[in-house]
């Protein structure tokens, strides 16, 4: 039997991913700049918030519903969006375990802002004119789905509601509340924030990173996150649109990610990739009646 020594190196380094493929998979991606998620998070209960998103989610879709904005089932991009979600929801576990229980939901807002968003407990929506005004691409869409889902698996909405009574209240007597039972009413009291909470830029790089990742594991160019926040930055021109004022584009953020390519393209090349492609968004449609958006 030959010796280590006369492999060839490609042919030894296959060796070592066949034998250890767990180990192998745990030395790629972006795991280790981005580190533990915020011990903040840990002072708010994740069920509570979870509940309250799960609560103003339902409320979202009750009042698109009654403004007929809310995509049928049957609509080409939502499938579109869902087919996706598939595919990132399925790598989350890796990077909170929560995220097997969550009850997963994905819909379209027939809106032209360019807007989306995922709550914490796995609700997310897409607002029809992100897809329309910037024509994504199926790689594209999995770079803003992977980003908004980092956002609610690293529980940052749970970090930044402790930071801000911490704040307010200072670290000790938020602890001594705590211990006295009433983390659910400051929960309660920060809950009306959470489809407008604004993240610090270290939960946005965070989810930037995060995010390449879950769409390089699903299958989706990680390179579309260069793409993206060129067509932001440009759509930024004008007025700036709704999903810049929680998520700040700037070229060092597109500096950032394509520092972090060579760390996220191995898992792409690897990654089983999706079997059907979608067609891009057509332009949104106008009720004749009313000044709300028809349901895409």
């Amino acid at each position: 039997m030959p010796s280590l020594k006369s492999f060839p190196t490609a042919l030894l380094l296959a060796a070592l991913i066949a034998a250890s493929p767990a180990q192998a998979q745990a030395e790629l991606g972006v795991g280790k700049d981005v580190g533990e998620r915020s011990s903040f998070a840990s002072i708010v209960p994740a069920e509570q918030v979870e509940g309250m998103a799960a609560q103003q989610y339902r409320q979202m879709l009750a009042q698109t519903q009654a403004q007929h904005a809310l995509a049928p089932v049957s609509n080409g991009q939502l499938v579109r969006l869902r087919e996706i979600a598939k595919r990132i929801i399925a790598q989350s576990p890796a990077w909170n375990p929560r995220a097997r229980s969550w009850h997963w939901e994905v819909n379209l807002i027939g809106s032209p802002q360019l807007n989306a968003f995922c709550m914490p407990g796995g609700k997310i929506a897409f607002y029809y004119g992100i897809l329309d005004k910037l024509q994504l691409s199926d790689d594209e869409v999995a770079i803003v789905m992977g980003h908004e889902v980092a956002h609610a698996l690293r529980e940052h909405v749970r970090a930044r509601m402790a930071k801000e009574q911490a704040t307010r209240l200072g670290t000790g007597v938020v602890s001594a509340v705590l211990g006295l039972g009433y983390a659910g009413d400051m929960a309660l009291r920060m809950g009306g924030q959470l489809l407008t909470l604004k993240f610090s830029r270290h939960d946005e790089s965070e989810a930037d990173l995060v995010g390449l990742e879950l769409a390089a594991r699903a299958g989706y160019d990680p390179r579309a996150g260069v793409t993206l926040w060129q067509k932001m930055m440009q759509a930024a021109k004008g007025a700036p649109p709704q999903w810049l004022s929680t998520h700040p584009a700037s070229p060092t953020r597109i500096a950032d990610i394509q520092a972090h390519l060579p760390e996220v393209m191995p898992l792409y090349a690897r990654a089983d990739k999706p079997a059907q492609h979608f067609e891009l968004a057509p332009p949104l449609r106008k009720k004749a009646s009313t000044n709300a958006p028809a349901a895409p």
